[in-house]
């Protein structure tokens, strides 16, 4: 609901523009001829959220009133909208404005995810990250965080790693999404930890080797002839250890190859995408496409073993 309210009833303090109104941007939106937007404004404070410059144009103009929508949360959540709100149309707040308002919000939101704060600021994860490294109990004590998704995920996956194969072990007949929920991790790595488990493997990962120059080692480093088995690469990788193989005249120029190559492209597929897959599967083909996937997998594993067999007779 819009209400017209008195100008003077109005706080200007608090904003996350620290230099105030824009002198030049208040004169230009005071000669618009056309009604401005409403501006926002907390409810119990009275404070301006969104709407600084609309409110100095107003009484550029001579009123004594202006146009408003109310906003009931918290303090912390006002300030929030306000930087959101300032970040999205208008004069946008310098970066400055937006690195400490960030600093602020990590300290009135420590369980948001960096990921959360950048959307909201419009600044860079990695710069949230380092803002809340130097904020004074900003890297501290939470157990999960809460994403630009919605989802809560752990700071730490260890922990929500080995919560997980406690439950699998203690009963495996839990879905991946009651073992997810229950240990505050993804179904996907749930299931990670289950066919670790399965494979009688720890169900955390190991740190990828280095090379000597301190590199990390994803992708085989050879021309065309048999290879080692890389260390399990992330989707980035993967897709580059296919683009790699494309390279290849052996597969390229013949039926067999191209059709290898198709099917190991459709597995660079990252989890992002395949959860908004399973979040598209209708309840009643649930049970058929988990068997399908399964088998699909276990037909894959079949060929990855033949496969590393065959290299070590060749080899």
């Amino acid at each position: 609901m819009v209400v017209e309210v008195e100008i003077s009833s109005l706080s200007t303090a608090d904003s996350p523009r620290t230099s105030g109104a824009d002198p030049e941007h208040v004169e230009a939106l005071a000669a618009v001829q056309a009604p401005l937007p409403p501006i926002i404004v907390h409810r119990s404070t009275m404070r301006i959220i969104d709407g600084l410059h609309r409110l100095r144009a107003a009484e550029l103009r001579g009123h004594s009133k202006i146009a408003v929508r109310f906003f009931d949360g918290d303090e912390a959540d006002a300030f929030v909208l306000a930087v959101e709100s300032n970040i999205t149309h208008g004069l946008p707040l310098t970066t400055a404005d937006r690195k400490r308002a960030a600093g602020r919000i990590i300290a009135s939101h420590p369980q948001w995810s960096d990921r959360m704060i950048a959307s909201v600021t419009g600044i860079a994860p990695g710069t949230v990250a380092e803002i809340r490294g130097r904020t004074p109990g900003g890297p501290v004590a939470e157990v999960s965080r809460i994403g630009q998704d919605g989802r809560v995920r752990p700071v730490n996956g260890a922990e929500g790693r080995r919560r997980a194969s406690e439950l699998i072990a203690a009963n495996p007949g839990l879905s991946l999404r009651q073992v997810a929920r229950a240990a505050s991790i993804s179904p996907e790595t749930v299931r990670d930890v289950r066919n670790r488990m399965l494979r009688g493997e720890d169900p955390l990962p190991q740190p990828r080797r280095k090379q000597a120059n301190g590199e990390r080692s994803v992708v085989p480093r050879s021309n065309f002839g048999p290879v080692a088995v890389p260390d399990r690469t992330s989707v980035q990788d993967r897709a580059a250890v296919v683009e790699r193989l494309k390279a290849d005249p052996a597969l390229r120029f013949s039926d067999t190859g191209r059709t290898l190559l198709r099917l190991l492209t459709i597995h660079t597929t990252s989890m992002e995408e395949l959860d908004k897959l399973i979040e598209k599967v209708p309840p009643h083909c649930g049970g058929i496409v988990s068997h399908l996937a399964s088998e699909c997998a276990g037909t894959w594993a079949e060929f990855a073993l033949r496969v590393q067999r065959k290299v070590a007779e060749t080899a």
